[in-house]
């Protein structure tokens, strides 16, 4: 639609909406008046005449316009009856029949209202100015005029008004227009923050990364336009439904008229026949749905994608980005001498604050964690999918892909060590430069994000039969998270087109929606039947091509939105069901001449009035889906940060199973009893105070016999293995152990890893499912 026609539209929707309340009050006006003239003995009643014939020349023009373009035109039976009415001289029906017309379409757009004012709110909001910093002082633009590098200020209160990077030392913002999230939250210098968000702290300093068109916000606002628009096949339903149903009210209201020789009976059966119930109800349901999943994050963008989503059977999910954070953690930094590993990271997070790659998301993260103190980028050029170069401080960086660092250069031998080093762990990294010369390697894991196994879960539990995870991993790494997580396939080492052969293969069994993130994974979206894309950034292909869009990264709104819209169309069948029953009793009734046409008016009206109630209900959440969180967020944040601070433990222990596997040396007594104190001084009192201090407070909050049973039993195995190897160091003390001694100290600190990771991930997920905070 050209943008000069959509303040005309909205022009008209405005005047179309007041219209109908205005009339519903004229003709109730003029009802009540005719009713005084008849006590008066007026004859004819001209009020009752005049409301008729007004309504006759709305109706008239709305019908025209609706067969205009090409809909079945419902409003020609309320134009029968009304016209019937006055050539029956039965002015006070035809009155009644009116108001309720008018009355009706009235609820109509009230109900409409109502659903969309989710969707109305996001658009409402949209950013319209931003105060530029100039040589001169502070300028106020349109949002519009904001190009990439323009230092802005944004004051308290105002909407961020283009992606860009945190330049003031924090930031206080509301995010709930874009992610549905209720409680601000605190951001950081170098952090990127999304147009659209409110500024609920003191006035903030930003640099732009991106312009207005290519913002967050501006790619939700069409999205939001396209879901407003667009029509469900529910809908388009109610519409050829029509088509029929009028020749089949005329059919009945014919032969009432025959059989029984009353005129009368025939116009009460049309007055019951307006199939309002599938008209208004179905269409109030499902926007109702799709407003609701937008308060939650869930941007639906049409009807059809709603039903599609409430059908799906097969979910195929792309690993990286989706079931996992997408945003490696740093596990380690490797450097050759001369070069110390916290400058080395200072130095790359500084240069990644200016990207948006998840990666370079992640080592800012990492560093602002260490209390790094990181500097503003200057002269920073992007490759796509290799890293960055910059000067940070007065010194060149470059960070990313080993070519890109090179920049031509033979490959060094200290580079193609940690090459296979990587290799051999799994893991990838972040190669780092420093005016010219190798400076280390930021070694990253992925993880999987906290919300992925429930979110799963509850999945299989609301009727999805089949999932599937896509990859471009080898197939030994894919199928190790597959395992862990419970899928019923996995299908590795898959290109974009693969995943697009394998999505299509998965719709010819069932209704398929593909979960996707990534630029990569447009395609595969497209080729779904319906296309989800995780955590919208503005104008992204996966957003664009997706069909729904989560604009929260957290994959447990997944769930929530196959929740809410199953229960959207229960609701609309619901209502359309039982209206057009109602309806149809009401027509016999009339047929059968025990329901004249006043009163059939009022029974219409009534049974419009329930059924568009019903179809409200939609705005609720469902009940599974109303909050339960009782853990406050903050406590929640620092038990993980408890753990995050206790990760040096782990890897002390793995450093020390390295060293015990080369075989009986000197040092070894010394390694063991150093691994016994952290093991008893530094890992066990965590363990210990979760036990007796922790754990009854969350028993309180889960509810239920014995609900950390599990976790406690955990605990139990942690301490038998801590206590096992203290006493073989004991028994070792000032003695060489052997090799088999050597061997089951190994294995006792394998189990120990391994299993105090587990209890980790496990505690994590019950921390973020109790208090429902973001990941």
């Amino acid at each position: 639609m050209p943008a000069a026609s959509k303040p005309a539209e909205r022009d008209a929707t405005y005047l179309t909406r007041h219209l109908h309340k205005s009339l519903a009050v004229i003709i109730a006006l003029l009802l009540a008046a005719g009713g005084a003239a008849r006590l008066l003995n007026a004859s004819p009643p001209l009020p009752w005449i005049v409301a008729v014939l007004l309504m006759l020349v709305v109706a008239s023009v709305e019908s025209v316009q609706a067969l205009a373009r090409r809909k079945a035109g419902v409003d020609v039976l309320a134009l029968l009856t009304m016209a019937g009415a006055l050539l029956l001289e039965q002015y006070l029906a035809g009155a009644v029949i009116a108001f309720m017309f008018a009355s009706g379409r009235a609820l109509e757009e009230y109900s409409s209202g109502r659903a969309q004012q989710a969707l109305s709110a996001l658009l409402a909001r949209s950013p319209r100015v931003a105060h530029r910093r100039v040589r001169s002082g502070i300028e106020e633009i349109a949002a519009e005029q904001v190009r990439i590098g323009d230092q802005l200020i944004v004051k308290s209160g105002e909407a961020v008004p283009v992606d860009g990077l945190l330049l003031s030392a924090t930031a206080e913002l509301d995010e709930s227009a874009v992610t549905g999230e209720s409680l601000s939250r605190r951001r950081m210098r170098g952090d990127q923050l999304m147009s659209g968000v409110i500024n609920a702290g003191g006035p903030l300093d930003l640099q732009a990364l991106k312009t207005a068109q290519e913002s967050t916000y501006a790619g939700i606002v069409r999205m939001v336009t396209e879901a407003q628009a667009a029509k469900a096949p529910f809908t388009r339903l109610a519409d050829r439904y029509a088509l029929w149903f009028i020749p089949a009210a005329l059919l009945v209201a014919g032969l009432a008229w025959a059989i029984s020789g009353d005129v009368l009976r025939a116009l009460a059966v049309l007055v019951v026949a307006t199939p309002c119930p599938l008209i208004l109800a179905a269409p109030v349901a499902i926007i109702a749905s799709i407003s609701l999943a937008a308060r939650r994050g869930i941007l639906i963008k049409n009807g059809a994608a709603l039903e599609q989503l409430a059908n799906a059977k097969n979910l195929v999910f792309d690993k990286t980005g989706t079931l996992t954070t997408g945003r490696q953690q740093l596990v380690g930094i490797e450097t050759p001498p001369g070069f110390h590993p916290d400058e080395v990271l200072r130095l790359a997070a500084s240069l990644d604050q200016v990207s948006q790659h998840n990666t370079a998301q992640s080592l800012v993260a990492e560093a602002r964690r260490r209390d790094l103190v990181l500097s503003i980028p200057e002269q920073a050029q992007e490759t796509p999918g290799e890293g960055l170069r910059g000067q940070v401080g007065g010194k060149s960086v470059a960070v990313g892909s080993l070519t890109l660092v090179l920049n031509g250069a033979a490959i060094d031998h200290w580079s193609e060590t940690r090459l296979r080093y990587m290799a051999l762990r799994g893991l990838s990294g972040a190669f780092v430069a420093i005016d010219g010369q190798m400076a280390g390697v930021l070694l990253l894991a992925d993880q999987i994000r906290l919300d992925t196994p429930r979110a799963l879960r509850e999945l299989h539990r609301a009727g999805v039969e089949r999932t599937v995870m896509l990859s471009g991993d080898r197939q030994d790494v894919a199928e190790t998270v597959a395992l862990a997580l419970g899928f019923d396939a996995v299908l590795a080492e898959r290109s974009p087109a693969d995943k697009v052969a394998a999505v299509k293969a998965e719709c010819e069994s069932g209704t398929t929606a593909m979960v996707g993130d990534g630029i990569n994974d447009a395609p595969a979206l497209a080729a779904a039947d319906v296309g989800i894309a995780m955590g919208a950034r503005g104008a992204g292909a996966s957003a664009e091509a997706a069909d729904v869009v989560l604009l929260v990264d957290r994959l447990d709104r997944l769930p929530e939105g196959l929740h809410i819209s199953r229960r959207g169309r229960q609701i609309a069948l619901q209502s359309v069901m039982a209206g057009m029953g109602l309806s149809a009793l009401a027509m016999l009734i009339a047929a059968l001449g025990y329901l004249p046409p006043v009163i059939g008016a009022l029974v219409q009206e009534g049974i419009d009035v329930a059924v568009i109630f019903n179809a409200l209900r939609a705005l609720r959440p469902p009940a599974q889906h109303r909050s339960a969180a009782v853990m406050p967020v903050e406590l929640a944040d620092r038990l993980r940060l408890q753990h995050s601070e206790l990760q040096p433990v782990l890897d002390r222990l793995e450093q020390a199973c390295n060293t015990l596997n080369g075989g009986l040396h000197l040092s070894a007594t010394n390694e063991i009893n150093a691994v016994s104190r952290v093991i008893r001084d530094e890992l066990l009192p965590h363990e210990r105070e979760d036990e007796e201090q922790l754990y009854p407070t969350l028993a309180a909050m889960v509810r239920g016999f014995d609900p950390m049973g599990a976790m406690s039993h955990t605990h139990r195995e942690i301490f038998r293995l801590a206590r096992r190897f203290e006493q073989l160091a004991d028994d070792l003390a000032g003695v060489q152990p052997d090799e088999l001694q050597l061997q089951e100290l190994r294995r006792l600190l394998f189990s120990l890893i391994a299993i105090v990771r587990l209890h980790f991930a496990q505690e994590e997920e019950l921390y973020f499912t109790l208090s429902d905070s973001q990941s």
